[in-house]
């Protein structure tokens, strides 16, 4: 049997244990995609983040970036050295199994499995940002500063 699937109540409780200085917003309608999520909120695009699983010769590595920035293999296969076929987007049932958030929701932390991540400088251009919450009706609320705290990411160019 497989386990459960993570939700915002999941997501909720792991801010508040790990201090996350962060909180969940429920627009009126759902969010599973950058521009569905920025129309509900009335921000710009690029203030949505998302959270990418990518399997570097099948290690998963999450990425960082905002939403309307496309992620660029290249430089991904060279922060990790391998060739860009090394390098591929996890597959939804991927996604779930090791973050156990489903595809459309994928916070930044709180995941099944800790995975190593990448945040892209982008995300500093915003006060505020907002990522998946869990599923496609809610979103994160979190400052880039403390995005970075909260995952431990490794900043970079993308």
């Amino acid at each position: 049997m497989s386990e459960p699937i993570l939700t915002p109540t999941d997501l909720s409780a792991f801010i508040a244990r790990a201090g996350i200085a962060a909180g969940l917003v429920i627009p009126p309608v759902e969010t599973p995609t950058v521009p569905a999520a920025a129309a509900a909120l009335g921000v710009a695009p690029a203030q949505i983040i998302k959270s990418l699983l990518f399997l570097v010769r099948d290690r998963p590595i999450l990425v960082i970036t905002n939403g309307a920035a496309p992620v660029d293999r290249g430089v991904l296969a060279q922060r990790f050295g391998v060739g860009k076929k090394q390098i591929r987007l996890a597959d939804p049932e991927a996604v779930l199994r090791i973050t156990g958030y489903p595809v459309g929701g994928v916070p930044p932390f709180g995941h099944r499995t800790a995975v190593p991540t990448l945040l892209d400088r982008g995300v500093l251009a915003w006060d505020v940002v907002y990522g998946g919450g869990g599923d496609e009706r809610t979103l994160l609320k979190i400052t880039p500063g403390e995005l970075a705290r909260a995952t431990g990411a490794e900043w970079v160019d993308l």
